[in-house]
This record gives C-alpha cells, sequence and structure tokens, in this order.
C-alpha cells in the first residue's frame, strides 16, 4: 500500500525533526516545513493525505493555514499542535474546520492514530468522489439530466447519493421536468438494475381494469405491473390521479408486499422498489380528501424536488443546442445558428411544457431549417398558434381547442386515452378534433 504522506509544519526545529523522525518510522511518508507560507504553494503540487501544523508561527499562523486548507482544499484533513491551548482554542480550531487537535506534549502512540485515521478518511472521501464521477459517466446521467447550473449539479449528486436505497422515492416536478428519466436514472444506478424498470401512468389507468392491470390475472394469464417489477422497480407516476378504492388497494401491496391477482384467492408476494411522481400539490390533495394521507406518507419517504426551466435558465441555450445537435443527426441537415433574436425569443418563453417542449421546439426548428425557413419564436408558436386574436368566433374557437389539445398530449406524453379523460371529451371526438385542426401528435410526444 502507498505511504500516506504528510506535511509537518514547526517552526521549531527540535520539535519539526522529532515529528519527522517518528512519523517515518510509523511509516507517513514526511515533508517537513518551518514557515506556514511555504506549505500554500505545496499543496496542488504534492498533495497530501494529512496536514500537521503547529498553531504558533512567525508569519501565516497554524490558524491562517487551516482557513486556506478549508477554502481551497476542503477534504484535506489538518491536525493541529500547540503549546499553549485552552478548551475554547481547541473549539474554535474543530469549528473552523481542523480534524483535530493536539495539546503539547502529546502521546506519540496517540498522535499516530490520529494520523491514521485522518489518512484512511481523506482517501475514503477521495475514492468516494472518484467513484461518483464514475457513475456518474458510466450512466451518462450528465448528458441525461443536463445541465451546469447548481440546481442540476445539486439533483444529480442527490441521485447518485439515493440510488442505492431501497426505501420509496417521491418525485415532485411540473409536467416535462424529466421525473421518468430520474426514475430509469435511480433504478440504472441501483442494486436492481439488473430486474426490471416498469413505469405506470396511474392517471391512464382505466377504473374497471385497474386491479388486472396491476396485480394480473389468475395462473400468470396476463402478469400485472407488480409482478413484472418483482425485484426491480415500480415507477408510478401521477399515483394522487387514482380514485380512493384504488389508493386503498395500492396502499395494502406497499404496506404488506403481497397482492391477489384477479380471479383467485391467493396471495402473492413481490419484492418492489417503488419510486411515484407527481406535478400536483400534494397537501392540498390530501386537505381535499382526493388523497389518501397514509398513502403518501408511505410513498414520500424521500422527496426530490425537479426543477422548471423557469428555475435554471442558464442551461436553455445549453440544452436547445443540444437538442439541435440531437435532431440535426437524425434528419442529417446541419444545425441552424442560433441568432440573438433566437436567444431572445428562448429566454422569454415561460416554458409551461419545461424540457419536453424545448425539445419538441427544437425538432420543430430543424425541420423547418430543412426548408431554409424558420426562427426559434416561430418554432415556439407554430403557425395558428400565435397570440393574435383571431377574426372569427370560429377561428377563436379552434385556436383555443389547438392550444388546449397541444398541452394534454404533451402533459400525457402523446397517450390518446389519457388525453381524453383529461379534456373531457370521448377518444373519437379527439381523433376527429385532431384531424380537423391538423394536429399530428407525433409533433408533441418524442
Amino acid at each position: 500500500m502507498d505511504r500516506s504522506k504528510v506535511f509537518v509544519i514547526d517552526d521549531d526545529r527540535t520539535m519539526r525533526e522529532s515529528l519527522s523522525h517518528l512519523l517515518e518510522r510509523a511509516g507517513f511518508e514526511v515533508t517537513a516545513f518551518f514557515r506556514g507560507a511555504d506549505v500554500v504553494p505545496a499543496l496542488a503540487e504534492r498533495r497530501p493525505d494529512i496536514v500537521l501544523t503547529d498553531m504558533k508561527m512567525p508569519g501565516l499562523s497554524g490558524m491562517d493555514l487551516l482557513d486556506h486548507i478549508t477554502s481551497e482544499h476542503p477534504d484535506l484533513p489538518v491536525v493541529l499542535i500547540s503549546a499553549h491551548a485552552d478548551v475554547p482554542l481547541a473549539v474554535e480550531a474543530m469549528g473552523r474546520g481542523a480534524y483535530n487537535f493536539l495539546e503539547k506534549p502529546f502521546d506519540p502512540a496517540r498522535l499516530i492514530t490520529v494520523l491514521r485515521h485522518a489518512a484512511e478518511n481523506h482517501r475514503l472521501t477521495r475514492a468516494n468522489r472518484h467513484l461518483r464521477a464514475r457513475l456518474s459517466d458510466l450512466s451518462g446521467l450528465d448528458r441525461v439530466l443536463m445541465g451546469a447550473t447548481d440546481v442540476m449539479v445539486a439533483l444529480r449528486e442527490e441521485i447518485l447519493e439515493l440510488a442505492g436505497a431501497q426505501m420509496p422515492i417521491l418525485l415532485m416536478g411540473e409536467t416535462g421536468t424529466g421525473k421518468e428519466v430520474v426514475a430509469k436514472a435511480l433504478h440504472d444506478l441501483g442494486t436492481r438494475s439488473g430486474a426490471c424498470f416498469v413505469a405506470v401512468n396511474c392517471a391512464a389507468l382505466p377504473s374497471a381494469d385497474f386491479a388486472r392491470a396491476m396485480f394480473g390475472e389468475e395462473n400468470g394469464r396476463e402478469a400485472g405491473y407488480f409482478t413484472r417489477a418483482d425485484g426491480g422497480t415500480l415507477f408510478l407516476d401521477e399515483f394522487d390521479d387514482l380514485p380512493a378504492d384504488q389508493q386503498s388497494a395500492l396502499l395494502r401491496v406497499l404496506e404488506t408486499g403481497e397482492f391477489v391477482p384477479t380471479g383467485t384467492t391467493e396471495p402473492r408476494r413481490v419484492d418492489v422498489r417503488v419510486i411515484s411522481a407527481s406535478n400536483n400539490n400534494l397537501d392540498d390533495a390530501v386537505g381535499e380528501g382526493r388523497l389518501r394521507a397514509d398513502l403518501l406518507y408511505r410513498l414520500n419517504t424521500i422527496t426530490l424536488a425537479l426543477p422548471p426551466l423557469t428555475k435554471r435558465k442558464d442551461d436553455i441555450p445549453l440544452l436547445f443546442s443540444h437538442f439541435l445537435q440531437l435532431y440535426a443527426r437524425t434528419y442529417e441537415v446541419l444545425p441552424p445558428d442560433l441568432s440573438s433574436e433566437d436567444l431572445a425569443a428562448l429566454l422569454s418563453h415561460g416554458w409551461p411544457g419545461n424540457v419536453r417542449e424545448l425539445r419538441h421546439v427544437a425538432e420543430r426548428r430543424v425541420l423547418a431549417a430543412r426548408r431554409g425557413l424558420g426562427s426559434v419564436a416561430e418554432a415556439i408558436a407554430p403557425a395558428g398558434e400565435s397570440d393574435d386574436v383571431p377574426d372569427t368566433l370560429r377561428e377563436a374557437v379552434a385556436a383555443f381547442e389547438r392550444r388546449m389539445i397541444g398541452k394534454a398530449l404533451i402533459a400525457h406524453e402523446g397517450r390518446m386515452d389519457a388525453v381524453a379523460e383529461a379534456l373531457g371529451i370521448g377518444r373519437r371526438t379527439l381523433n376527429e378534433k385532431m384531424v380537423k385542426l391538423n394536429l399530428d401528435r407525433t409533433d408533441f410526444v418524442e
């Protein structure tokens, strides 16, 4: 094993040489310094595992050196030693980030133990950081959840932290913020990645078909979602849209790990990690009686909030350029350049559909560029969807219906039954209106 590198700083030559000799005999690789100021440029070059420094020195004191290290090298452990120690001084040092504080004369065996523990802590911290970077690279998390804003960096960190956990996770975020993408990332990075990831849009489940869809039928004639997700992850999107009786049935499975398939009385046990998602205010839903409080408490052990595009505007040009490149390769054209007017249109738009809407706008922009036409503003508000008031009532109604259907298609990812239900019309009526309004489902879904 590589020897741990320790920097020793003490202006007393006898003490400095004594410490160096002691630590080298204990197996450390020692570099000794007379002044704290000499340590600062050497930290980045030699990258020690521990810094052992006297408190009182000419020029840069041990406390000053501690402040520099905690600011510039926050993972590097610093052990302070002093012949004039007292409790308030030790408390202050620990509060400012010292790993430990020892008073002279100190027990050599205790000093060696403290430094070994500090070196091991530093090694584990570095290994953990490397592992996180490796996991992120392997999963493509920084490409799936792109963005350099603080909220996105923090979200990716949380996903890596929680991927190996087994408790339920609730994802909260507006339509199009990537809740299913995050759920899939949590599955892929966790210990259940070898089993199935099963996504269920609870809002699209017909009430009469709920039990068969979720729990399957006897003798395995048709496997339900829980059976398919056994050993893996079940993602329940829009779970709060389930009727009360279905919420009760779902809660029983989550509490017991057992369910009874349709057509039998024999219970079946499953091992499923549940990740749920919603874009609604769940406290209001509980208060209004639309959502069972005990179901919410079962699912929200950990809650992750996914930021809307309006909270990460600095990421919008990066994301849009990425999608332009993606669709330019798909349609075998050169990606269109972004003008200052294009950037202004991107940053001034409200993005109610968030990243999903941004992606569709990028595709429309590339399709227009194939014909040598278009701008970002026109891609955001396609023909027939401008904010101008139509001249006639008929045109106004058509424009309104076009907007409503388009938003529902985005919100429900093109699932026609769910779109019809959300709009309060029949599936046939929806099809007829889309034909009449010249709406193509593929313009609103991936």
